[in-house]
């Protein structure tokens, strides 16, 4: 293999810093000009929780302000009702419970109880709320907007403050784009993939009639969701994983053409490169995130493809812990991929927010000889598919499949063709048809490439002969073959020869009906026909014998 040499050695830092500039100015990051967006509207009605010492000493701070009440809810109340202080409602109350989010915030008297708001202010929600009480009313990692905690980070002083400035109406984004039919969650009944309802810091996604929503007043756009979701079915807007692929191709293309080398691409959250006192070596190109979650393995990986020689994503302390696992286990996936495909594992780095040095360090290893040149393709698993071809394609793939972390959307399945009746319901629920039928005769065909690992096919099938097999297949071949698991001649109608069946499917309806009395004797011989002549031949039995039917 031959040695890669430091060319920043040689020729200083000078040529990449130019190089960068002219590409920043060039290559302009993916503004979305009027994004949608979700408005609150607070008229400063806000309500103080906790013991009644702590909610005083709050409320005696708000007492000049400009709200429009202020109510203090006593969970450790001592018969002093706060009369000291003017425009302030008083209530005691055990055990409250809280949801919602700014300009609608319900508290009620423990869980299903009446309105607090109603009680005290004749209103149906409060604006805000101030949570002094212990455990938190709210356990959430990314409270919604409105609701403020004393912390460490928050003293009283900034809550108050932050308080007696929620009045008005306040616009955000619409972080995300939901499509309902490559969602992985449900299908015909059946549960399968819950990722981002597993990972998200807000709590703001749900299951309602085994649909994924989200709540868009109580998301953060943290972006966990769009790297945890598989098919690609939550797609981050601001930017869209099309918009942000370009902006890197764009951007590492013109760092080339204007005479850069040994590019390293940083994925950084804007907060996080804004707060830095030293600018970044000339080789670093930074990806500036709204969230850092706003980008998964597959824009990591494409970097790679596009031409940088190393990643980096940086890591700070203020990250929600979720979405810190979430990106600790998108790097190991990544890094498993990378050494089956024959790649060097450096290429992929988590690093430190604040540590200079590891950010401004060479890469170990050149980029790759070749660079992607074809446009993200719209789906997700595409998109990732056509990287981890171009990688097999300059690497050396194992033809073994390799063990993945746990709950990573790669693998095949364990099907038992033996009992496999054909009966195609886990081709009715695969959401990405990686189960599918030819159609032209009974068959099941599997195609790995496509499979995410959501669990669909392994709940419906009635025969319980689906078992899924987690890992990653690097050699392309076998990945992407679409395979076909089990064929068999179809099953001729007995009266008219029509097929309609397979012969596994009626041999097992036959055993689980042998003993209904419907199909007793020579009318067993029902379920051997297509649904037409089943229907002439109860009508000929009937028109023969009219009694028979009272007989079931």
């Amino acid at each position: 293999m031959p040695q890669f040499i430091d060319t920043r050695a040689l020729n200083g830092d000078a040529r990449n810093v130019a190089a960068r500039e002219a590409a920043l100015q060039q290559v302009s990051w993916p503004q979305n000009l009027a994004p949608p967006t979700v408005s609150y509207v607070s008229h400063g009605h806000v309500a103080i929780v906790g013991p009644a010492d702590a909610i005083r000493q709050a409320g005696r701070q708000l007492a000049d302000s400009e709200l429009a009440s202020v109510t203090l809810v006593a969970t450790h109340a001592d018969g002093d009702e706060a009369s000291d202080l003017t425009n302030t409602h008083y209530i005691a109350c055990d055990a409250p419970h809280l949801e919602g989010y700014l300009g609608a915030f319900h508290m009620t008297a423990g869980e299903g109880g009446p309105l607090l708001s109603k009680a005290t202010i004749g209103r149906d929600h409060f604006d805000a709320v101030l949570d002094l009480g212990t455990p938190a009313l709210l356990q959430y990692e990314l409270p919604p907007p409105g609701y403020h905690r004393v912390t460490q980070a928050t003293p009283l002083e900034q809550a108050v403050q932050e308080l007696q400035e929620c009045i008005g109406e306040f616009e955000k984004p619409r972080y995300f784009q939901i499509d309902s039919d490559l969602c992985a969650h449900a299908g015909r009944g059946q549960s399968g993939c819950t990722r981002c309802l597993d990972i998200c810091p807000a709590d703001a996604i749900s299951s309602v009639k085994q649909e994924i929503v989200i709540d868009p007043f109580r998301c953060h756009g943290a972006g966990s969701c769009t790297s945890a979701c598989p098919t690609g079915a939550i797609r981050y807007a601001l930017p869209t994983p099309e918009r942000l692929d370009d902006y890197i191709t764009r951007l590492l293309a013109t760092y080339h053409s204007e005479g850069g080398d040994t590019a390293v691409v940083r994925f950084v959250d804007q907060e996080t490169q804004a707060s830095e006192t030293s600018e970044a070596a000339g080789h670093v190109l930074d990806v500036p995130l709204e969230e850092l979650g706003a980008a998964g393995l597959d824009h990591w990986l494409g970097a790679l493809v596009r031409g940088a020689a190393e990643v980096r994503i940086v890591m700070h302390d203020a990250l929600p812990p979720s979405l810190a696992h979430l990106v600790r286990d998108q790097h190991a996936q990544a890094i498993t991929m990378l050494e089956a495909l024959g790649h060097d594992p450096q290429r992929l780095h988590l690093i430190d927010a604040g540590d200079i040095d590891i950010r401004d360090a060479l890469p170990s290893v050149p980029p790759l000889d070749e660079r992607l040149e074809t446009a993200r393709p719209h789906g997700k698993r595409e998109a990732l598919n056509t990287i981890l071809d171009f990688l097999a394609v300059h690497g050396t793939p194992s033809d073994e499949r390799v063990a993945m972390p746990a709950g990573a959307p790669f693998g095949t399945l364990d099907i038992d063709t033996d009992n496999c009746t054909l009966c195609m319901a886990c081709v009715a629920v695969c959401p990405t048809q990686a189960l599918s039928s030819p159609g032209q005769s009974p068959a099941l065909d599997f195609q790995e490439s496509a499979c995410v690992q959501c669990g669909l096919c392994e709940t419906a099938c009635p025969e319980q002969v689906i078992a899924l097999h987690p890992g990653f297949m690097a050699a392309p071949e076998p990945r992407n073959r679409v395979a076909t698991v089990k064929e068999e001649p179809p099953f001729e109608c007995i009266s008219c020869g029509k097929p309609f069946a397979t012969a596994s499917t009626i041999a097992s309806i036959k055993q689980k009906l042998a003993d209904h009395p419907y199909f007793a004797g020579d009318a067993i011989k029902r379920l051997e026909m297509c649904e037409d002549c089943r229907v002439k031949d109860i009508w000929h039995d009937m028109a023969r014998d009219p009694n028979a039917q009272l007989k079931v």
